[in-house]
């Protein structure tokens, strides 16, 4: 399979016929599935937040953090759902990977889900563009192997959503956790990829997604205290201005879906982790309607 034609055809616009599109997820779910549940990265590196489908704003963070393999990126998940070209920026990811496998970590968000997919669009949108279910159905394998987190230079730990009162040590997430499945409504698999900080909060409490919790400063200052990091980095939910610390530095939300929705209003960032740990961020906006060509079908229209 030519992987090269296959990304120029996607950064064309356009999606792989299904049988490409089925031998890639193969591909790209047997490397997977020799990555740990916590994939080790090394600095220097770029960490990016929620995608959500917005395929040429994913094609402008490329451009303006540099291309692979001369760059490295680690993505906290959320790839599909919401936006209109989820199938487009799951595909340029599943290429990157198997094109550059080292140079790319990829890791589950919530909406990494069969259930949620069927909810919020991605379901919908592999019907509408391939005309069945199959490319959907093969997403979803590839889901239950993408990294539930990865660690930068053992000291800045990513994961898509937060905390879990469930776990206190990396070492459980790598051993004791169990990735190959559909994320669960509870237990500490759910509340890694559903969790969020806030600020008003001391300990944990049951968050109001029905999902995971929301936790403060003192399970943060605890989970950096017990695996001797410097930072947790995660994604999960929108920041106006792209980035945000929280509990004194000691955790950052990334987010790197512009304008999300269409209507929110936001902008979106990078953060780039050099070789001494320190974060730098690069913001940019969302790419103007004007400028997004309709991708042109590769099924019969009949299946629209």
């Amino acid at each position: 399979m030519d992987y090269q034609k296959c990304l120029d055809i996607v950064k064309s616009g356009k999606y792989l016929p299904e049988n490409d599109f089925k031998k890639l997820c193969n591909a790209v779910k047997s490397l997977l599935i020799e990555e740990s549940n916590v994939q080790p990265i090394q600095t220097p590196v770029i960490v990016c937040g929620d995608i959500h489908g917005q395929f040429y704003d994913l094609m402008k963070l490329f451009s303006i953090g540099g291309t692979l393999p001369e760059n490295s990126y680690i993505f906290l998940g959320d790839y599909v759902d919401r936006g209109s070209y989820s199938i487009e920026v799951f595909t340029l990811l599943m290429l990157y990977k198997v094109m550059y496998p080292t140079r790319i970590a990829l890791m589950r968000g919530n909406h990494e889900s069969r259930q949620v997919t069927q909810v919020y669009g991605f379901y919908d949108e592999c019907i509408k563009k391939y005309g069945t279910a199959n490319s959907w159905r093969w997403c979803t394998e590839v889901f239950d192997y993408l990294n539930i987190a990865a660690l930068i230079d053992g000291k800045i730990f990513c994961v898509h959503g937060g905390l879990s009162p469930e776990i206190r040590t990396i070492d459980h997430i790598r051993v004791v956790v169990k990735r190959n499945q559909e994320i669960p409504h509870e237990g500490a698999f759910c509340d890694l990829m559903w969790s969020d900080p806030d600020d008003s909060v001391d300990g944990m409490k049951s968050s109001m997604r029905g999902a995971g919790y929301i936790f403060g400063a003192k399970p943060v200052e605890e989970f950096i205290h017990i695996n001797n990091i410097d930072l947790i980095a995660r994604a999960h939910q929108v920041v106006q201005e792209g980035y945000k610390y929280h509990f004194d530095n000691k955790l950052v939300t990334v987010w790197s879906a512009p304008n999300y929705c269409g209507r929110c209003g936001n902008v979106a960032c990078i953060m780039r982790v050099g070789n001494d740990l320190k974060q730098d961020f690069t913001i940019f906006d969302a790419v103007p309607e004007s400028e997004k060509p309709v991708p042109p079908r590769t099924t019969p229209s009949f299946f629209v």
